[in-house]
């Protein structure tokens, strides 16, 4: 504390990334990165805006990347906001949606980002707690409410939500705004986009960190109605004019293109997914239902912290949370094949 801070700064308590450490030759499964590296397309598209015109601001509506996203999925631009992120999306969207007179719903156990962000903001919330197999029940949340965010699949336990489970949500929460964020959803959930049309309280955020490896360019979206996307405009752009510099829009206009590349790495991925899983079951863990690129598990027999520690000695980084019910549980980003199978060697040997 510094009697130099707002009273805001005093009472805030910021979230913690996952660790970036600064050691090489580790095997890093703890912060969900892509194991493959960005679509070659891209590196192009970087190479190429390399030159003069970056003593040029760029373009601060990121017209060329709201066409790409609109165009990815069937909507017109004005259904698109860009931002530094899919979490300064999330930001603008609890600043410019969420903060109501009636208290924002969200699951006990998500992405820890949004009780940060209601601190931030002053805006009340109540959580609403996750069933026994740790899946979210909508059909458990008060119809009284500021606003209603969730993760699909959720983070960190990884357990998929059916597109028909939103709607319904969305048919008898018509007051108040729908966020689903989806920063995991292309390794097997189904996207809520094409509802945007029809509901008009509905905001879906998406990120270019996991599925198309940009996690370095910072580049997330939203899509909604061009009322809700106008209201995030407004906070921004009293905010910062310019979030997406000219290597992230030409960067993120590359990624959206290139659908091979995309659907190839996915598809690796999802497949080192299963065979994981397998291992781990074989080795007595409890392993959540996946649809994201990491495994959320437990062993009945081993303390997490430990088996954390003692991998962490193996070189391998894996991440552990300290919430009260899922203080047992490791997340473990799958990565490529050969790491993934380092860490079940590892595991056998310490298990045995």
């Amino acid at each position: 504390m510094s009697r130099f801070w707002s009273t805001k700064v005093n009472e805030l308590t910021p979230y913690v990334p996952g660790e970036q450490p600064k050691v090489s030759n580790l095997i890093k499964l703890n912060t969900n990165e892509n194991p493959y590296g960005p679509s070659p397309k891209v590196l192009e598209a970087l190479k190429a805006e390399a030159a003069d015109t970056l003593r040029l601001y760029p373009d601060p509506n990121s017209e060329q990347l709201k066409k790409a996203v609109a165009d990815y999925y069937d909507v017109t631009q004005a259904h698109v906001f860009v931002g530094n992120g899919s979490d300064e999306v999330l930001a603008h969207t609890f600043q410019g949606l969420l903060k109501q007179d009636k208290p924002l719903l969200f699951p006990d156990i998500t992405y820890s980002f949004y009780p940060v962000y209601c601190g931030l903001y002053d805006i009340e919330y109540q959580t609403q707690p996750l069933t026994d197999s740790f899946e979210i029940d909508l059909s458990s949340y008060p119809t009284e409410n500021g606003g209603i965010i969730f993760p699909n699949p959720n983070a960190p336990t990884g357990r998929v939500l059916a597109l028909s489970e939103i709607e319904s949500l969305l048919k008898q929460n018509t007051h108040s705004v729908v966020v689903v964020d989806e920063a995991y959803i292309d390794f097997g959930g189904e996207s809520a986009v094409p509802l945007v049309k029809q509901y008009p309280n509905l905001l879906v955020i998406q990120t270019l960190s996991k599925s198309r490896s940009l996690a370095g360019l910072r580049v997330g979206f939203a899509v909604g109605s061009p009322e809700l996307i106008e209201g995030l405009e407004r906070v921004k752009n009293s905010f910062n004019s310019y979030p997406l510099d000219r290597f992230a829009i030409s960067g993120s206009v590359a990624a959206l293109k290139d659908q091979a590349y995309f659907q190839q790495t996915c598809a690796a991925i999802i497949n080192s997914r299963n065979t994981l899983v397998e291992h781990l079951n074989q080795m007595q863990f409890n392993v959540l239902p996946s649809a994201t690129n990491f495994v959320f598990a437990e062993h009945p027999e081993q303390c997490a912290t430990d088996l954390a520690a003692k991998l962490r000695e193996r070189s391998i980084i894996v991440r552990h949370f300290k919430q009260e019910r899922i203080k047992n549980f490791l997340r473990i980003t799958v990565g490529t094949e050969e790491e993934c199978q380092t860490l079940v060697n590892a595991l056998k040997e310490i298990l045995t």
